[in-house]
C-alpha cells in the first residue's frame, strides 16, 4: 500500500561526502546555535567528508539518542539548515539528509557499540518511551543511573510509532532506535499501563530514587460545531463533537494511529472510519494536518481539504510539508472554519457548511459534501496518574506543574516530568531538549539525596 512506503531517498556514499564538502566549518557555526540540542554539526559533517563514519556518529550520538529519526523529521529549515550561512545565497547544506545517512549508514553495518556504563548512581523510572522518555533514560543510562521504562503501549516511540506516517518515518528506524537503547543497559517494560496497573507510589515502593513522565498527550479537545439533522439543530455548545461521538469525526492522532496498527496487522483496514473514496475534511494547518491529509490520500480517500482560520503565512506546518501536501492534491481553504455539521438519521455526516472570512471581503458561506472531519488541533494530557498519586497537581488544563530547581520536578518530591505533558509542546528535537535539562536536573537531584543518606547513616 501507498501510505508505506518512504518517500525520501537517502544518498549514497558517494552523493554525501560530496554534500558534506560544501560545509564552510564556520567557526562561530550558526547551524549549531539554531540546532535545539546543540548537536556538534560541523564536526560530525568534518568527519563524514573524511570518510570517517564511526567518529561521525558518535558525535552526534552524544548529544542525540534518535539520529535517524531526527534526520527525517525535525524541522530543518527553520532550525539547523534554517540558519546555515550558505542558505543566505544559494542552497543550505542539506543536514537533516546527512544526518539521516550517517546513522542509516551505522545501524546497517553495526559499525559502532557503546560501552555500558555501570550502573551504580541511582535507580530511575521512566513513565512513557516517546521521544522525551527515549532521551531521559538514553542520557541517565550513560551517566550510570540504572533506567527502567513503563510504556503502556505494545510498542516504542510514543508519537514516533502512531503519530507520523510509516511514508515520513519508517518504523523499522524507530524500533532500530529503541534497541540502541537496550542495548546501553535501559531496561523497557511494555504493555505496561502506569496509573492503571501500577502507580507512582508502587514505583517508589520498588526503589526508585526518582520517576520521569513524559506520558504525552492523549486527551482530545473538542470544537463547539452545531451538529444538524432533518433541518433542526440537535446539539451545540463546547463538547459538540465530543460528545456525540460521531464515528466519522476523529482526532488526528487517533486516525494516525490506526493506519499504522492497520499497517502492522493488528487491525483490519475496514475499521478505519474513512471509507475508499471519502470526501475528508481537516481542521488545523500544522505538521499533523500535513500527515493526517496526506495519509488520508494514500489510503484512499477521493478528497481531502484543509481547513485553516487564519492564511498561509500563519500556518505552523513546515513549508516544505505544506508543499508536498498540494502536490499531492490537497486542497487548502484559508480564513475559513466549519460553522454546521449535518448527519442523516443514521449519524453519519453529509455535509459541512464552510464560512470564509478573508479579511477585507464580505463572509461566504457554503454548503459542501463530507464523509469525515478530522481534528488536528491538539489535545491535552490524561489525568490517571495524576488521580492516583498524592501529592501531584496539575493546573487547569492538566498539565502537570514543574519547578525550575532542581529542573522539571513536580509538585511530588522525586517525580520529575517534561515534554507535552508539563505545556511545552513543540517538536520531537524539543521535547528532547526539554528532556535533556530534566535529565540534569534528576541527576542533581538524586545525587544529592544518595548524598544525604550516606551522610545520615
Amino acid at each position: 500500500m501507498k501510505f508505506k512506503e518512504e518517500i525520501n531517498e537517502s544518498y549514497t556514499m558517494a552523493e554525501a561526502i560530496a554534500e558534506a564538502q560544501r560545509c564552510l566549518q564556520c567557526k562561530v557555526p550558526q547551524c549549531k546555535k539554531g540546532c535545539p540540542i546543540s548537536n556538534d554539526i560541523p564536526d560530525w559533517i568534518h568527519e563524514l567528508k573524511k570518510g570517517n563514519m564511526g567518529n561521525a556518529i558518535s558525535i552526534i550520538r552524544a548529544k542525540s539518542n534518535l539520529p535517524a529519526v531526527c534526520g527525517r523529521v525535525c524541522a530543518h529549515e527553520k532550525q539547523c539548515e534554517g540558519n546555515c550561512v550558505l542558505g543566505k545565497k544559494g542552497e543550505p547544506v542539506n543536514i537533516g539528509k546527512l544526518e539521516r545517512f550517517v546513522a542509516d549508514f551505522d545501524s546497517e553495518l553495526g559499525l559502532t557499540h557503546e560501552d555500558m556504563v555501570e550502573k551504580t548512581r541511582g535507580k530511575v523510572a521512566v513513565i512513557g518511551a516517546g521521544p522525551s522518555g527515549i532521551t531521559v533514560a538514553g542520557d541517565l543510562s550513560r551517566m550510570g543511573f540504572a533506567v527502567e521504562v513503563f510504556e503502556m503501549e505494545a510498542q516504542c516511540g510514543g508519537v514516533l510509532r502512531y503519530g507520523i506516517p510509516e511514508y515520513r518515518l519508517p518504523k523499522e528506524v524507530v524500533a532500530r532506535e529503541i534497541r540502541y537503547i537496550e542495548k546501553m543497559g535501559v531496561v523497557i517494560h511494555r504493555n505496561t499501563h502506569v496509573g492503571v496497573e501500577i502507580t507512582v507510589d508502587s514505583l517508589f515502593e520498588q526503589g526508585f530514587d526518582a520517576i520521569y513522565i513524559g506520558t504525552g498527550l492523549s486527551k482530545p479537545k473538542s470544537l463547539e460545531i452545531p451538529i444538524w439533522q432533518n433541518g433542526r439543530c440537535i446539539f451545540k455548545g463546547e463538547g459538540a463533537t465530543r460528545n456525540f461521538n460521531l464515528k466519522r469525526i476523529r482526532l488526528a492522532t487517533h486516525f494516525l494511529r490506526r493506519v499504522e496498527l492497520i499497517n502492522e496487522g493488528f487491525m483490519k483496514r475496514e475499521e478505519l472510519p474513512v471509507d475508499e473514496g471519502a470526501r475528508v475534511w481537516v481542521i488545523g494547518c500544522g505538521n499533523t494536518a500535513m500527515d493526517t491529509s496526506r495519509t488520508a490520500l494514500r489510503i484512499g480517500a477521493s478528497q481531502v481539504n484543509v481547513i485553516y482560520h487564519k492564511g498561509m503565512e500563519n500556518m505552523s506546518a513546515l513549508r516544505a510539508e505544506y508543499e508536498d501536501a498540494v502536490k499531492e492534491g490537497v486542497r487548502f481553504n484559508w480564513w475559513s472554519a466549519i460553522t454546521e455539521i449535518h448527519v442523516d438519521d443514521d449519524m453519519e455526516i453529509t455535509e459541512i457548511v464552510l464560512e470564509t472570512k478573508e479579511p477585507g471581503k464580505e463572509p461566504v458561506k457554503q454548503t459542501l459534501p463530507a464523509d469525515n472531519i478530522i481534528m488536528a488541533i491538539g489535545a491535552t494530557p490524561a489525568t490517571k496518574i495524576v488521580r492516583t498519586t498524592s501529592g501531584l497537581d496539575n493546573d487547569d488544563q492538566n498539565f502537570l506543574i514543574t519547578r525550575d530547581i532542581p529542573y522539571g520536578m513536580t509538585t511530588r518530591k522525586g517525580v520529575f516530568a517534561g515534554g507535552d505533558v508539563v505545556g511545552r509542546q513543540a517538536t520531537v528535537v524539543h521535547a528532547m531538549q526539554d528532556a535533556k535539562k530534566v535529565t540534569m536536573g534528576i541527576a542533581q537531584y538524586v545525587d544529592a539525596v544518595r548524598l544525604m543518606k550516606a551522610i545520615n547513616m
